[in-house]
């Protein structure tokens, strides 16, 4: 009986001991990520590249294509006391887009019905009295609950609705809106900030 009392006692240590001695366990090793695969998170760019129109046949046209230049946005109408200005507006790209100016002509409706009509006949009428070459695009609206995102975001930089055709947003090479003009603001004077762009 003793020896049976002495070994379940010796047995009994010897378990607590085996257990007190179990090593600890081992975390595993964070997994370095796959190679090949980028998981930064980018903010989307905020410039005017990051937005894409349609152009008179409807196609979508991403302006990253224009990255780089001096842009001059601007809401047009064909019936406007102030349509002449395509007159200004042309000279200007055809004396400064060989240093990197483009106009961006957006038709737009929604002042006094003034641009009416399709595609087709606003371009004819534009290119048949002032012989325009610069990027016209599909007609928008520029406020309301169907404006163009374009022009959610040029308002955001410079804000306030739009009040009237041709009002003018000025782009830098950046992608960056750096002036807005209203409708009758000069135009020596518009012409005065494109030119201090197109230098810098």
């Amino acid at each position: 009986m003793k020896h049976i009392r002495i070994l379940t006692i010796m047995t009994m240590v010897l378990v607590m001991f085996g257990a007190c001695n179990k090593p600890d366990p081992i975390e595993p090793e964070p997994q370095p990520p796959t190679p090949g695969v980028d998981t930064t998170e980018v903010e989307p760019k905020d410039d005017i590249y990051q937005f894409s129109v349609l152009d008179g046949n409807g196609d979508s046209v991403s302006l990253a294509q224009y990255r780089g230049k001096v842009l001059l946005v601007v809401n047009t109408a064909t019936q406007c006391g102030y349509t002449p200005q395509y007159t200004q507006l042309e000279e200007w790209y055809e004396t400064y887009q060989d240093q990197g100016f483009v106009i961006l002509d957006f038709p737009c409706n929604q002042f006094g019905g003034q641009a009416p009509g399709g595609y087709d006949d606003i371009h004819n009428f534009c290119t048949n009295n002032y012989n325009i070459t610069f990027p016209q695009f599909a007609k928008i609206d520029v406020n309301g609950a169907n404006e163009s995102p374009l022009y959610t975001w040029l308002k955001s930089k410079k804000p306030g609705a739009i009040q009237w055709n041709f009002t003018k947003f000025l782009i830098n090479r950046n992608g960056e809106v750096v002036d807005r003009f209203a409708s009758g603001y000069s135009m020596t004077k518009v012409k005065q900030a494109i030119e201090a762009e197109l230098e810098k």
